[in-house]
């Protein structure tokens, strides 16, 4: 009862390589039934739709952004780290992307400090 039933590796390394397809194989199985009978899965119908386009399309209109909405949408996703707008001190442009590369050597010598 001791003696292994085998001792080639070629074969082992089969029998544990089909053993894992095999159950990779019966889990897409599984997951392709539970996707049928999905009860929480909306249903989609195809609804044609009787409305028609316009004659003309609209032209396409530049948007110009004041400084207004471009701070309104910087103070807002700040807000949305959970700070208050009142924590916010001061909003102001960075010129020629220096900011982004700034950014990247910090970045660069904080992780090397953690390594270390």
């Amino acid at each position: 009862m001791g003696q292994p039933i085998t001792t080639n590796p070629w074969l082992i390394a089969l029998i544990n390589m089909s053993v894992v397809f095999g159950v990779l194989g019966a889990l897409g199985l599984v997951i392709g039934a539970i996707r049928m009978i999905d009860p929480t899965q909306k249903k989609t119908a195809k609804v044609e739709s009787k409305v028609e386009a316009p004659a003309t399309a609209p032209v396409a209109a530049v948007a110009v952004q004041s400084n207004d909405d471009v701070i309104a949408v910087i103070a807002a996703a700040i807000a949305s780290y959970g700070y208050s707008f009142s924590q916010i001190a001061c909003i102001r442009r960075v010129s020629g992307g220096e900011g982004w590369a700034q950014a990247a050597r910090v970045e660069a010598v904080t992780v090397r400090n953690q390594m270390f």
